[in-house]
Parts: C-alpha cells; sequence; structure tokens
C-alpha cells in the first residue's frame, strides 16, 4: 500500500510527460500500480470552448443575417452537441439558392453546408455549435412573437453593409413586381407600367430594422400596411435595383 503523496508524486511525473518506466525507476512503484491509479483517476472537466466573436466576413453575415430574419431558424442537435441554422428558399429562385449556401459557408467557421429537398423549397442547412451565439435573435417560439433587435455588433455591421442586409432580407421576405395603371391621355385610356419592391414579414420589428436600414441608404418608402412595405419611387426602385435586384 502506498500513502497519498506517494501516489501524486507517480502520478505528477507520468503527468509531466514522463513514460510509467521512468515514473517506476524513480519512485520504487511499479508500472501496473501506476497505470491502475491512472485508470481510476475521474477525467478531468472538459473546458468549454471558447464562444466566437463577430464574422470576420461581414458582408456574407450582414446577407445571411436579412436571410434568417426571413426565413431562418436555429434548432438544437438531438445529442445537444451543436445546432442547425436553416434557411428555407423556394425552389423558384436557384440564383438564391446558390447564394444562401454560399452565405452559410463563409459565415460558419466549420464551412460546411448542405441542401435538403422538400415539397417546393429547398432549406440549405449548416452545422455549428454555436449558431445561437452568431444569430442572438433565436428563441422559443414565432419571430413575430418576441422582441427582435440587432446587438451592438450586429448593428455595426449593418451599418457598414446595408445593402448586403436588406438584400437577404429582400430574398427572404421580398419581391420585385410590375405594376400597372391606366391614364386618359388626349381622351384615349392607356396602360403604363412601372416596377416596385414589397417586403413582407409579421414581425413590428424586423420591419422597423428594415425600414431604418431603407432610410441610412436614402431609400423612400411607405406602409402599406401593418405587415407590407413598398418602395415605388422611381429614383428608390432605381437604387434597389443598382444594389438588389430581383431574385433569380
Amino acid at each position: 500500500m502506498y500513502d497519498v503523496s506517494t501516489r501524486k508524486r507517480a502520478l505528477a511525473l507520468v503527468a509531466q510527460g514522463r513514460s510509467l518506466n521512468s515514473a517506476s525507476r524513480e519512485t520504487g512503484i511499479s508500472r501496473a500500480a501506476i497505470r491502475s491509479w491512472q485508470s481510476r483517476l475521474e477525467p478531468l472537466p472538459r473546458m468549454a470552448a471558447p464562444l466566437p466573436g463577430p464574422p470576420a466576413d461581414e458582408v456574407s453575415y450582414a446577407y445571411l443575417l436579412g436571410l434568417y430574419l426571413g426565413d431562418g431558424c436555429i434548432s438544437a442537435h438531438p445529442r445537444g452537441t451543436g445546432h442547425y441554422l436553416r434557411i428555407a428558399c423556394a425552389d423558384a429562385w436557384p440564383g438564391l439558392i446558390d447564394a444562401c449556401e454560399n452565405a452559410i459557408r463563409a459565415v460558419n467557421p466549420m464551412h460546411n453546408a448542405y441542401r435538403t429537398q422538400a415539397q417546393g423549397y429547398v432549406s440549405v442547412v449548416g452545422y455549428y455549435p454555436h449558431w445561437p451565439h452568431l444569430f442572438p435573435q433565436h428563441g422559443p417560439g414565432k419571430k413575430h412573437e418576441r422582441p427582435i433587435g440587432l446587438k451592438p455588433w450586429q448593428q455595426v455591421i449593418v451599418d457598414a453593409h446595408p445593402w448586403e442586409f436588406i438584400r437577404g432580407l429582400i430574398h427572404s421576405d421580398g419581391c420585385r413586381i410590375t405594376n400597372w395603371t391606366t391614364r386618359l391621355v388626349r381622351g384615349e385610356r392607356r396602360r403604363y407600367e412601372y416596377p416596385r419592391y414589397f417586403f413582407t414579414n409579421r414581425s413590428g420589428d424586423i420591419i422597423r430594422l428594415f425600414t431604418e436600414t431603407l432610410d441610412r441608404v436614402g431609400v423612400e418608402w411607405k406602409q402599406a400596411n401593418a405587415n407590407n412595405i413598398s418602395v415605388a419611387r422611381k429614383a428608390s426602385v432605381a437604387l434597389m435595383d443598382a444594389h438588389v435586384g430581383p431574385k433569380h
């Protein structure tokens, strides 16, 4: 039998990188005894992985944040080992699906993304343990039933890349359409067509984030109803066309 101090000395030698043979020779304790003490040690507590800082690719993040607020969700892995970010993209817009996958790969420190097909849409999915830290808007329930706001570090990114954020929101819950009307010109009724953008979301907070960002880039907008924002002024549509454009 060996006392506690003798055991600790032998195990300390091994912990320093010494072999069992070396520790045995120095202490006079058999290799088998030292090995058995090692096996009975309780494992050291695992150190928690450090939380990530703001994403390095701010352009991709601003776009992905817009997509997430519109059509994204985060869910935990069944074994509790991480999280999945899912963005739903309609089959009608293959270019959007590609852009979404590229953004997830760029923002995800693990650089993984894949697609799962459902009826009428594709979910673009990325696995990463700390998605809730990168998207702190995640929480229980639906987005329009809970407060949604940006963290200061997110607002800094949106302020630096407002058009990418707007583009993500439009690509998720917006559209560019062609409206038409008729006018009486010299007694003859003529049809006129004009483009406009719409953004629709049930969350008043997300609507506010969208319109505040439009204000920063000089886009004039009108609130068609509680859930719908319209951009129809010619100069503002031209700005949107230059930086956002229709989905494809």
